[in-house]
């Protein structure tokens, strides 16, 4: 499993009490280096307290509608990185929802669960743009920021899934193979899976911390195949090297060890899988690990087949997969997250691809962003961004389609027209 990840609610239960004790964390954040303000539509610029940059900035500044608005972080709670980080996972109000779900067998005999909201299939047609959610580690389709964002996205008339990998949101596990930062497997069969049943709608997907990794990743890796008509990736450690260093440094051990546990707890669900696994398999560390570092070298790097855990985190970094991204991708982190160092973004691959584009805030922390006007408990100040940049993309693809058909229409007169000459 990836170290740089988002901590789920229920793994903040066990650094709850630290959120008052924590020590003062200030970040000075420094302006694009641009000579001259980024001009968006209708006149407006790109506020100074945020920094954006790619080479798809100028196709797709114009989709956002409030970019031209300061980045205001909501007073007291996002005076401290980690503060922000553990209020968002504690105390974000969690949307009411209901799902159905869909358990789909892997090619391998594994399993992931799909939850899809209930009742969409009679409320919404069947070309309805289709939107994949992937959590991060340990996390499923009852965290808060998945939730905010599926709420939004359905407001707008989109049909939502959430993709829980083996194992997380309770998503059973069949064999003895969990997932990693490295594996697209399952990636590739959901959206094939996802895309057969709904062959008239165009696919996105958002990605948070190891989700957003992982579609990073699958995004380069399809490159012109790719199946989803655009993407957003959220607090992703792009750098799993970089990632892991800055991970056992100060108050981000308490991250480590909780999310350790928080494996620890998924494994010993499923041991029985694993207790005649062979090789090089540490199954007494990973049922006792203290760190996320323990749990994938008894484990994670095994299954995969790599050598060592430096070995693992270096090669399913997504940093390495963005100059081959073919698919429009939003990437947006902050300057302060603690698990997802700003020096790992792969700065110069994104300001050279001009499918990407990145947004830089000044705070938020990891998973928090608690900005905006639904500040403090409301959703994160993302969420509006991300469903502008979605939208954009489905209606230049729609009114693409809709040209494309009367092109045809007008090829098939004219033919029509040449077939009744008499010469």
């Amino acid at each position: 499993m990836a170290r740089a990840t988002p901590i789920s609610s229920s793994t903040f239960r066990h650094l709850k009490y630290l959120s008052n004790s924590s020590p003062p964390f200030h970040v000075t954040f420094l302006p694009s280096k641009s000579t001259g303000a980024t001009t968006m539509s209708a006149g407006n610029v790109l506020h100074p307290s945020l920094e954006l940059i790619g080479g798809a900035k100028d196709k797709f500044l114009s989709a956002f509608k409030s970019l031209n608005n300061p980045y205001s972080p909501y007073p007291i709670v996002a005076w401290n990185r980690h503060i922000e980080t553990i209020f968002a996972a504690f105390f974000r109000s969690v949307p009411d929802v209901c799902f159905r779900r869909e358990c789909l067998r892997t090619k391998d005999d594994g399993s992931v669960a799909l939850d899809w909201v209930s009742g969409d299939d009679r409320n919404l047609p069947p070309d309805s743009p289709l939107l994949i959610l992937l959590p991060g580690l340990t996390g499923g389709s009852d965290d808060s920021y998945v939730r905010h964002m599926l709420m939004r996205a359905r407001s707008r008339g989109w049909r939502v899934v959430v993709f829980n990998s083996r194992g997380c949101g309770d998503s059973p596990v069949t064999t003895p193979q969990f997932y990693s930062a490295s594996f697209l497997g399952d990636m590739y069969e959901v959206v094939a899976h996802v895309s057969n049943r709904y062959p008239a709608a165009n696919l996105y997907a958002i990605g948070w911390s190891l989700g957003a990794n992982i579609l990073v990743r699958y995004l380069g890796q399809e490159s012109h195949s790719c199946l989803l008509s655009g993407a957003v990736s959220l607090c992703n450690p792009f750098n799993l090297v970089i990632a892991d260093e800055d991970f056992h440094k100060g108050f981000n051990n308490v991250y480590d060890r909780a999310l350790a546990n928080s494996l620890r707890k998924i494994f010993k669900k499923h041991a029985l899988l694993f207790e005649d696994m062979e090789g090089e398999f540490n199954i007494s560390l990973v049922a006792n690990a203290k760190t996320v570092r323990e749990f994938d070298d008894g484990l994670t790097r095994v299954s995969f087949g790599f050598k060592s855990v430096d070995d693992y985190y270096s090669n399913s970094s997504s940093s390495d997969s963005i100059t081959n991204v073919c698919t429009p991708l939003l990437c947006i982190q902050a300057a302060n997250d603690p698990i997802a160092p700003s020096r790992g973004i792969p700065r110069k691959d994104i300001e050279e691809n001009s499918n990407c584009m990145l947004i830089l805030t000044p705070k938020g922390g990891h998973l928090g962003w608690v900005a905006g006007p639904e500040a403090p408990r409301g959703c994160p100040w993302t969420d509006p961004h991300v469903m502008d940049f979605l939208e954009h993309l489905e209606h230049r693809k729609s009114a693409s389609a809709a040209c494309a058909s009367d092109q045809e229409t007008m090829n098939s007169s004219v033919t029509d027209k040449f077939q009744h000459l008499d010469v």
